[in-house]
């Protein structure tokens, strides 16, 4: 490749630092432009090794990922160029050692903050070796047509917009990357478009000036025209002025020095840039701009007629037919958008593979029945309201939300006995891991262990909403021999009161707005109890009808609804959350024990023996 040249078609690079983003856009860059290879060959990521999955097009393909430069270089020999997004610590000793590789031509340097010794021997060294250095501090670069730095030239959109997808007859540098793009725009209004252009970056000392680039356009006989912009501060654009007395730039360049206004401030002022600083007049962009006049560069008024004097040059030397109009290509490819982009944008619908009405993880953050989960969290939102949300698609108010609490507390467990937590136990002594122990206990949730909930809700419900009376209920189960779920308690009776229960129905008569169910219940409690005192109704009864009473005194649901949700087995689900606590302690106690305190009694026997 001449040494004129920055980038071809044919240029290749190492990104340093696995940056998805300006990978990613750089080969739609690459695309778009038709290059026939995609101009990323490899990724350093400093201790990985691995792939790097990305699209070429609307196919994926996959980019070699190396923990170190020496790797990449050595796997990919057509590799020239670096793109160097390590941090400020790092940008020196990863560019010096690209720079030292035979191959390596070229390494833009991203990072803000390099220390300016550093960047100096980066400098003199990258000269000595006959190499370029783009930065640091440096948004990039762009070769129309053949190869794009990271993320220069913005979106495809822009890119489209200015022409960059092809070469132009205009050599573009600049120490202001957040001009690049700006420029880029103003030259393809008012010329055929930028061969290539460069922001060699704010700081003092650059690895490479504004006179480097322009030296390299004034030998490369596709760039018709040059175009500079310059700041106050600093000598840079002074060499410039050498070399234009010296006759070494005889293309014509439009410059601009940026910073004019510092003369309306009444004192010494930094701009955004470590260089931007004026240490005496000589240094002012007034006194830039006065001698690159004399020395015979283009200079415009003001900022605002650089784009009219860049289209007075390039028309001059169109007349003079020393530029030839580019042709445009027959097609420019187009990119597909990313989906979850075109999503976002509202660009594409997709028919989904299956549906939740309560949960959505498609936005920037998950909503809770249509509630980001951090309003949820700022609002003072507690279990319960995240349980409402998820189970039943809406927010409980506060009295509705705690009871949910209240009955998962109370559920949460009834003693190692109950078939669940005994299974739990047997399947914890069996080395079971944790989840197949809670597996093991939930499975038992039946009519005879907790599932006397639902059925209980069911029963009630279907009895109370058609008027029969308690007793008639009582004597209607009693002819199809259906014992009445969540009534009967093995030790609990009316003289020995079941306290869960208590609690259950001090709260409900103390917030619910009413307690028809419960009502309904305990007036079955009264018929049941004539017979034998502790056919009570029980702690799943009690949850049962109150769980109902809740739903009907939020005011949100339907008959129907109500009738759908105990169908469900909405109302279990209380007693497998609650009761899967208990589950899992007991298991883990069962572990500790096993791993710390449990004796079989043959071991005594057999401690004894050996002691005899």
């Amino acid at each position: 490749m001449e040494p004129y040249l920055l980038f071809s078609t044919e240029s290749k690079a190492i990104v340093y630092n696995l940056q998805e983003r300006a990978i990613q856009r750089m080969l739609d860059f690459d695309y778009l432009s038709q290059r026939e290879t995609p101009s990323v060959a490899a990724v350093v990521n400093p201790g990985n090794t691995g792939v790097h999955k990305v699209f070429w097009g609307t196919k994926e393909i996959m980019i070699p990922v190396y923990p170190g430069i020496k790797e990449a270089i050595d796997a990919h020999p057509d590799v020239d160029i670096m793109v160097n997004f390590a941090s400020f610590r790092s940008a020196y000793p990863s560019t010096r050692e690209a720079l030292l590789n035979e191959r390596i031509r070229v390494v833009a340097v991203i990072a803000e903050g390099v220390p300016e010794r550093r960047s100096r021997e980066l400098a003199h060294l990258s000269k000595k070796l006959k190499k370029i250095i783009i930065g640091p501090a440096t948004v990039g670069a762009i070769g129309a047509g053949a190869f794009k730095v990271g993320n220069t030239g913005g979106t495809l959109d822009n890119i489209k917009e200015q022409k960059l997808y092809r070469r132009g007859s205009v050599g573009l540098v600049t120490k202001s990357g957040g001009l690049l793009n700006e420029m880029f725009n103003i030259i393809s209004h008012n010329t055929d478009g930028v061969f290539e252009g460069v922001a060699i970056g704010g700081d003092k000392y650059p690895g490479s000036g504004l006179l480097d680039h322009l030296l390299r356009y004034e030998k490369n006989p596709k760039v018709k025209m040059m175009v500079a912009l310059g700041e106050l501060g600093g000598d840079e654009e002074y060499h410039v002025v050498e070399a234009l007395q010296k006759g070494l730039l005889t293309k014509p360049l439009v410059f601009w020095v940026m910073g004019t206004c510092s003369k309306m401030f009444p004192t010494e002022v930094q701009f955004g840039h470590a260089g931007a600083k004026a240490g005496d007049e000589r240094e002012t962009a007034d006194a830039k701009n006065a001698a690159l006049k004399s020395a015979g560069a283009i200079i415009p008024k003001s900022f605002d007629s650089l784009g009219d004097e860049i289209a007075r040059t390039f028309i001059s030397l169109q007349d003079q037919g020393r530029i030839t109009p580019v042709k445009e290509p027959e097609t420019i490819p187009l990119i597909p958008i990313d989906y979850a982009e075109a999503v976002k944008k509202g660009m594409i619908r997709k028919p989904t593979s299956f549906i939740t009405t309560v949960a959505d993880d498609r936005g920037e953050e998950v909503n809770y029945g249509g509630y980001p989960i951090s309003e949820i969290v700022h609002s003072g939102g507690k279990l319960g309201d995240v349980i409402s949300l998820l189970w039943f698609g809406r927010r409980f108010p506060k009295w509705a939300s705690e009871f949910i609490e209240l009955a998962l507390m109370i559920v949460a467990d009834h003693g190692p006995a109950v078939s669940g937590a005994h299974n739990a136990i047997i399947a914890s002594r069996a080395g079971k891991d944790l989840i197949s122990c809670l597996c093991s206990g939930l499975l038992t949730i039946g009519p005879r262990f907790g599932g006397a909930i639902d059925d209980c809700a069911k029963y009630m419900e279907d009895a109370f909403e058609r008027d029969l009376a308690p007793r008639e209920f009582v004597e209607e189960m009693k002819r199809k021999n259906v014992k009445i779920p969540g009534i009967g308690h093995r030790v609990k009776s009316l003289e020995n009161p079941d306290g869960r229960v208590t609690i259950l129905i001090e709260y409900a008569r103390k917030n619910f707005p009413r307690t028809d169910l419960l009502d309904y219940a305990l007036g079955v409690q009264g018929i049941t109890t004539q017979k034998k005192s502790n056919l009570i109704l029980n702690v799943d009864g009690t949850i049962g009808v109150l769980m109902v009473d809740m739903l009907r005194g939020t005011d949100f649901f339907t008959h129907e609804e109500l009738k759908e949700i105990v169908s469900l087995g909405y109302l279990n689900g209380f007693f497998v959350l609650g009761r899967s606590i208990g589950l899992i302690g007991h298991t883990l106690d069962q572990k500790r024990m096993k791993q710390r305190l449990y004796r079989h009694p043959w071991d005594d026997i057999l401690y004894l023996v050996e002691k005899k």
